[in-house]
């Protein structure tokens, strides 16, 4: 027998749960199905959050030709059987063909269609989970219309389950009674993703009703047991994994220390030490910086101590550098500096090395050209003379962050300079 998952599939647009942004009476998708002109899409979003569903609903309401593949397994003598059928007799209307994971095609599998979605011999409705602008190829990506689904809302699962409850108690013959607090925590756990909210609740029916056929009762005991733990929506390679650790850093920068250690825990649950312990060095720097120099070596302490203990106990090191860092003032100041060097660097022509400061024991044809000044020999071991190249020479770069260190340097080079 079938998956619940795939039995209770909707077959019309309006019994899909959520997307509402797009599905809700005269969004887009509605109108693109009444007005039977079905454009070259795209569906992005995770799993369990109906891109399959609406992809077949679209197909039975058109006239063409139905052809579906999977990303991950196809190959380009898939899509080429495909092209075959172009202009047959059964293809007369045309042909809607579904890719599923469409990011696990490469560039050629992926171009080997272009031509003929391009002249509508083949209209493609695509799936991915992935970020479409890092998976898909751009000449594809400029023929479709991307549809966004979102993950579903707690309410929305909550809703889905209830209406799935009501059509096995029929088709079963059972009474299924539950408690709200069961259902919304299956919902919680699983993070947006419908799919696995009717795993967790056909595992409940499947092993409970042996027991008792006549009367299945959802409660928090049975939640808990059949959903296991929350599994974290965590991909190392996907956008999950750059949304979290964006979301720590941004959290981190912005001094929010219950969000940065919400974040870290999504982390810590993931078990990605080497992301953690690369994202809170890369903040020490970049967001901390100068306000508070010896950040990074606080950090890097506790970083190389999470990695030697490992999980769980790696947890506390890395809280401490998160508390810190997130508590901290902040200056992004070398950040600003380095990067508008380096971008000088690619569009300006910046001269060469002023003579006085090049290595004259290794190049002879450049000594006495002027003499280099020696700081040290000078009070506060500070001389004026230029560092800079000529064609640069106006140039700046650092700008002293608002905090107390680097105001106190500024005050004391100011101090020193002025009197020159």
């Amino acid at each position: 027998m079938a998956p619940l998952a795939d039995r209770v599939r909707p077959t019309k647009l309006e019994d899909i749960v959520g997307q509402k942004h797009i599905l809700g009476s005269g969004k887009l998708l509605n109108r693109i199905l009444e007005s039977k002109a079905i454009p070259n899409m795209i569906f992005y979003g995770p799993s369990g959050t109906g891109k399959t569903t609406v992809a077949n609903i679209i197909a039975q309401s058109s006239n063409k030709k139905f052809y579906k593949i999977n990303g991950t397994n196809a190959n380009i003598e898939d899509i080429k059987r495909v092209i075959a059928q172009i202009g047959t007799l059964h293809t007369m209307n045309g042909i809607l063909l579904y890719i599923d994971e469409l990011h696990y095609l490469n560039k050629r599998q992926q171009q080997s269609i272009l031509e003929y979605i391009e002249n509508g011999d083949i209209i493609l409705i695509g799936s991915t989970t992935e970020n479409v602008n890092f998976s898909i190829f751009n000449a594809l990506l400029s023929r479709c219309t991307i549809m966004e689904f979102k993950p579903l809302s707690i309410e929305d699962l909550i809703f889905g389950l209830k209406k799935v409850i009501s059509s096995e108690e029929h088709r079963l013959n059972i009474k299924i009674s539950y408690e709200e607090e069961a259902l919304h925590y299956i919902a919680e756990v699983s993070n947006g993703d419908l799919r696995r909210s009717l795993n967790t609740l056909e595992l409940i029916i499947n092993t409970y009703a042996i027991y008792n056929p006549q009367v299945i009762d959802i409660d928090i005991p049975k939640a808990v047991e059949c959903s296991q733990s929350k599994i974290a929506n965590y991909d190392r390679d996907g956008d999950a994994h750059y949304n979290l650790l964006s979301f720590f850093q941004k959290s981190i920068r912005g001094s929010d220390e219950q969000a940065s250690i919400h974040a870290l825990a999504r982390l810590i649950k993931a078990g990605d030490l080497t992301s953690i312990c690369r994202r809170l060095l890369v903040i020490a720097a970049e967001d901390i910086g100068l306000a508070y120099p010896q950040a990074i070596t606080i950090v890097k302490a506790c970083t190389d101590s999470a990695l030697q203990l490992g999980l769980p106990e790696a947890r506390i090191p890395l809280a401490e550098a998160t508390i810190l860092l997130a508590s901290l003032p902040k200056s992004n100041s070398a950040y600003h500096a380095i990067s508008a060097a380096l971008n000088d660097l690619d569009r300006l022509d910046v001269g060469h090395v002023p003579y006085h400061l090049c290595d004259t024991n290794s190049n002879a044809s450049i000594k006495n050209k002027s003499e280099y000044l020696y700081p040290h020999d000078y009070p506060n071991h500070y001389v004026e003379q230029q560092y800079m190249p000529d064609n640069i020479k106006h140039k700046v770069y650092y700008v002293h962050g608002n905090n107390k260190f680097e105001q106190s340097m500024k005050t004391y080079w100011d101090k020193i300079k002025k009197h020159l």
